[in-house]
């Protein structure tokens, strides 16, 4: 499980770039930090995978429990 600081921080810098988009208001001295995407069950940063929102780990364990619809093996 990922540390609560780390998920706060990533969440808090997400928050942030979406108020910079919403505004318009660009700096010229302003350098963009990267928000981190995170595994909505688990919070893990790695191996995310977009399209779902979870991680590699979290997306398997759903799709053999055959709680993803649509998700199915490639071989059988």
């Amino acid at each position: 499980m990922a540390k609560k600081s780390k998920i706060s921080k990533s969440i808090k810098l997400l928050h942030k770039r979406a108020l910079l988009r919403q505004s318009g208001v660009t700096k010229d001295n302003r350098v963009s930090t990267r928000g981190v995407n995170r595994c909505k069950i688990t919070g893990r940063p790695r191996g995310y995978m977009r399209f779902f929102g979870l991680s590699r780990l979290t997306f398997r364990e759903l799709a053999v429990r055959g709680e993803l619809p649509g998700v199915v093996k490639a071989s059988k």
